[in-house]
């Protein structure tokens, strides 16, 4: 796995373990003269750790991620992804009660009104990023509220196979045991 001339990872799903992502790219950065944050990229992964160990807990597994963390950027923000889930569970609040009774800082949530804002950041922030620097969304088939290059509203797993700005293509990692 390497960055493209864009600094971005190829196209396609990247399935790796959290040790795999560890030892990636990704955290040890490229092999050329770009300064790379190890130290915070490490910091990062092992929250994603706690989070992506409490959604294993109850049984979901299929768990992706993006952002400006699987590009080539020194000192991303944060992880950002998704994870499938079952609409009845979510809609019904037995996620968040269930990942919550594992969490001890009880991060879960994507209720808007719970953003806060942060320093230096013009868009509020969910509970888990302010913990964690780490915000997964539950996907169950719905838009993502993420508009492609022709204004339309896209669902996660297209929304984060492109970047924002320009609509490149690029790669997902998916997280596996």
């Amino acid at each position: 796995m390497n960055f493209n001339k864009d600094g971005l990872l190829p196209p396609g799903d990247y399935a790796l373990t959290l040790n795999g992502l560890r030892a990636s790219i990704l955290v040890r950065g490229p092999q050329n003269d770009t300064p790379w944050d190890v130290k915070w990229r490490l910091f990062l992964v092992d929250n994603l750790e706690a989070l992506v160990q409490q959604l294993w807990d109850i049984g979901i597994d299929q768990i992706y991620i993006d952002g400006s963390f699987v590009e080539e950027k020194a000192h991303p923000n944060d992880i950002d992804g998704y994870f499938e889930c079952d609409l009845m569970e979510l809609a019904k609040g037995e996620l968040e009660r269930k990942l919550n009774a594992l969490d001890p800082y009880k991060v879960w949530t994507w209720d808007s009104s719970s953003r806060k804002s942060y320093r230096g950041f013009t868009k509020k922030q969910l509970p888990m990023w302010h913990r964690y620097r780490v915000e997964l969304y539950p996907h169950f088939g719905q838009p993502s509220g993420i508009l492609d290059e022709h204004g339309h509203e896209q669902q996660f797993p297209a929304a984060f196979r492109k970047t924002r700005d320009s609509f490149l293509p690029k790669g997902i990692v998916k997280i596996i045991k």
